[in-house]
């Protein structure tokens, strides 16, 4: 199974969601792969944090002509749009795409524009399966932009929108600075939580 994250809007929180799906995979133990095709290199500063904290390895290839060479595993793809060779490659090898969308007017408009690639990259032969959902949604109640974005996911036909929100918490940005997982971090925390339900879903068959 191939899964790429992307999107073609900065900060949409997608290495954040890459490492922890893929320590989650490794909790498991399930064989699996991360590819780094973002020129930002975050996902592969923090296996290189990880390493550097005596931690279980995570490892990271950089080349996307090797995704073919992994089949066998569960590979895990980060891409960003300024390499936009490697992401319609990654697309294109891809059995899904998951699409983390921040609530905002502007991701919006990305995720519409991305849809546009990813048709481009779309085989007949090969059913592309396209997922997306809230990454760094509001924690207020009152605060209705979260929901409002999710309901104009929901008017697209071409995707399936998850409805399980990863909300804007700290904890999350302290897995990529520690090279830790969430549920390594604070297993019983809001976050934990809101992660496990996440990659339960997009992961049904190994819980």
């Amino acid at each position: 199974m191939v899964t790429v994250i992307a999107n073609l809007k900065g900060g949409s929180g997608k290495s954040t969601v890459i490492f922890n799906l893929a320590l989650w995979l490794k909790e498991k133990d399930q064989l699996i792969m991360a590819f780094d095709l973002d020129p930002q290199g975050t996902l592969s500063d923090v296996a290189d944090v990880r390493k550097d904290e005596g931690l279980e390895a995570l490892e990271v290839l950089t080349d996307v002509e090797e995704i073919k060479n992994h089949l066998d595993k569960h590979v895990l793809v980060d891409v960003g749009a300024s390499n936009m060779q490697d992401m319609k490659l990654a697309i294109k090898l891809a059995d899904r795409v998951l699409i983390p969308v921040s609530p905002s007017q502007p991701d919006l408009w990305a995720t519409q524009r991305f849809l546009k690639i990813v048709k481009e990259c779309d085989s007949e032969d090969k059913p592309l399966e396209l997922l997306a959902f809230i990454n760094r949604a509001d924690t207020h109640t009152m605060v209705r932009e979260s929901d409002e974005t999710e309901e104009a996911l929901n008017t697209i036909k071409a995707i399936q929108v998850l409805p399980h929100r990863l909300c804007q918490r700290t904890m999350f940005r302290r897995t990529l600075s520690e090279g830790m997982s969430i549920n390594e971090i604070s297993p019983n925390s809001k976050s934990a939580k809101e992660f496990n339900t996440l990659a339960s879903a997009l992961y049904a068959d190994l819980v």
